[in-house]
């Protein structure tokens, strides 16, 4: 629900403040006071072109602001997530400055944002009903979910969505499947060949480092043998400077020593540990020193097959548990030329039970969506005469589409007929602001209970025409204010007669220039204003008329519109 509305520095407006409540609310005043100004104010909120020239004169810019209690609106808020808008406490604050320069800024609870962001808030906060704006209704994918959402069909919908999704994964599995085949097929030849060579040659994790050391030692062989003796001989050969001689002339010390001190023999443990660890390294050196073995055959077998998986190593990964992993991969393609038929054959039955599932459900939302078009035609057929459109008729047009999407087998579409003779036209090609404004309340009378979008404002909807049939307007603005928060510029006293809160727009001048001022209207003030609309407040007899307005719709609410049998059993 919109709760407030200022403008500063837009066209004649300096800087008003528009308190607004549920129910009717009626904005009255002068031709030219600026009444529809504050209606394009609200437009420009939900994202209509900004024009600098409407900034007011010595003015840098021009700001519009509205906050919106959005309590009990979860599309509002997932849509608020969805576009990056932070809503607490179940407020939603809008702004948009205009610069005289060109430059435009926009705001949502206090973060920068974009027009386009407060556009599409818009959509499901405000629906304006006037000769200029755009009209959620004139879109043919709100006429589709509104004939949906009247014709109780979201089950139906539903099934055709999940139906639909569920063809759709099935043809795109198919798909990948093809290329996936295709691809394969095309590049048979190769991976057969991957997969031979990496099999024929078979190399195992590690083996390029084992091949490497291995081949260290075949080619340097007789230096290792050499290297090997001389190690073995420096630890316990005959030389006295062999570590075995050594640690033996050291243990005669040692004994020298025990004769003198009593506190030495403790080192003899580690001396006799030494000289058996320098035999067994001795004993391990002349074994490795014996096992060494000059054999170039091997080590050409060595080097042959190093030579092999270096060859595999610069072809299929830098490491041979990659070259493995690369012929598994291969491997696992060449299986889809043996599966892929019989896999796609499954996926083709699938497919199409799911497609004739699909035709079933959206056979079965078409006929919902004939039922309920023949309802709601006969449903705003029956308020049109009363609303001044005594020819007035509305037609729902199932379009065929090409091939069943996800909202069904067609597209919806209103077409109106308003005189006796013409072709029903598009609703979006009405041409009179004030026949399009009852049109479009007509059905949200109809709608009423449907309609996601809370507030509405109507401009010309009173256009030409006035008495009996201005009171039935108003029986239908009132009407739809009982579940909806309306608002309206009117120039009829039948329909501001009906308000749960009036406001007087008036124009003076401040600073030489013209300026629109809003005031709240109650008690005296509103019959005065009242009786400005019959004609002159200064009259006792239009005064008295004004008030017997405001105690008939005060003390008798007025009764609903007439509406069809077929309506009241929806």
């Amino acid at each position: 629900m919109l709760t407030e509305l200022r403008v500063r520095d837009l066209a004649v407006i300096a800087d008003v403040t528009l308190s607004l409540r549920p129910g009717l609310n009626v904005l009255t005043g002068e031709t030219g006071a600026g009444k529809s100004i504050l209606i394009d104010a609200l437009a420009l909120l939900l994202g209509e072109r900004a024009n600098v020239e409407l900034v007011r004169p010595g003015a840098d810019r021009a700001v519009v602001e509205a906050a919106f209690d959005v309590h009990g609106a979860p599309d509002i808020e997932r849509v608020a997530d969805e576009s990056g808008v932070s809503i607490e406490d179940g407020r939603l604050v809008v702004r948009r400055d205009i610069n005289s320069e060109g430059r435009n800024r926009a705001w949502a609870n206090g973060s920068p944002s974009t027009v386009g962001v407060l556009g599409t808030l818009g959509e499901g906060l405000v629906d304006l009903h006037g000769q200029h704006e755009t009209q959620s209704l004139l879109r043919p994918g709100t006429q589709r979910d509104i004939l949906d959402a009247f014709g109780d069909a979201q089950a139906a919908r539903d099934q055709v969505v999940r139906r639909f999704r569920e063809l759709e994964a099935l043809r795109e599995k198919e798909r990948a499947l093809e290329a996936r085949r295709d691809d394969v097929w095309k590049r048979a030849d190769y991976l057969r060949h991957v997969v031979k060579e990496i099999e024929d040659i078979a190399p195992k994790v590690g083996e390029d480092d084992e091949l490497a050391a291995e081949s260290q030692r075949l080619t340097h062989a007789e230096d290792l043998t050499r290297l090997a003796e001389q190690l073995a001989e420096s630890l316990d050969g005959e030389g006295e400077a062999a570590a075995g001689a050594v640690l033996a002339e050291a243990a005669r010390t040692l004994g020298q020593l025990e004769r003198f001190d009593a506190s030495v023999p403790r080192w003899r443990e580690s001396l006799e540990a030494a000289r058996t660890a320098v035999q067994e390294l001795a004993r391990d050196v002349r074994a490795y020193g014996s096992e060494i073995e000059v054999d170039p055959a091997r080590l050409e077998d060595v080097e042959a097959r190093r030579d092999r998986i270096y060859r595999l190593l610069q072809k299929y990964g830098s490491t041979v548990q990659d070259v493995l992993a690369t012929g598994t991969q291969a491997a696992n393609e060449l299986e889809v030329l043996d599966t892929a038929d019989t896999d796609l054959a499954r996926i083709a039955d699938r497919r199409a039970e799911a497609e004739r599932e699909l035709i079933g459900a959206a056979a079965t939302l078409t006929a919902a969506r004939e039922h309920a078009g023949a309802r709601l035609e006969d449903a705003v057929g029956v308020l049109l005469p009363a609303l001044g459109l005594p020819e007035g008729r509305l037609g729902v047009q199932l379009v065929p589409a090409g091939q069943i999407a996800s909202h069904g087998a067609e597209s919806v579409r209103f077409q109106v007929q308003l005189n006796r003779g013409l072709e029903p036209r598009p609703l979006a090609d009405v041409a009179s602001g004030g026949e399009l404004s009852r049109i479009m309340l007509a059905l949200k009378v109809v709608l009423a209970e449907h309609d996601a979008v809370n507030t509405l404002v109507f401009d010309e909807v009173d256009q030409g025409i006035g008495g009996e049939i201005g009171a039935k307007v108003g029986d239908a603005l009132e009407q739809v204010a009982r579940t909806k928060q309306v608002l309206v510029i009117t120039h009829l006293p039948q329909i501001a007669a009906r308000a749960s809160h009036h406001l007087r727009v008036t124009k003076g001048v401040e600073h030489g220039i013209a300026t629109t001022e809003v005031a709240i209207l109650r008690d005296t003030d509103r019959i005065e204003e009242i009786a400005r609309l019959l004609g002159d407040p200064s009259d006792p007899r239009l005064r008295q008329h004004a008030q017997d307005l405001l105690q008939r719709t005060t003390v008798k609410p007025s009764k609903p519109l007439r509406r069809s049998r077929a309506v009241g059993s929806s």
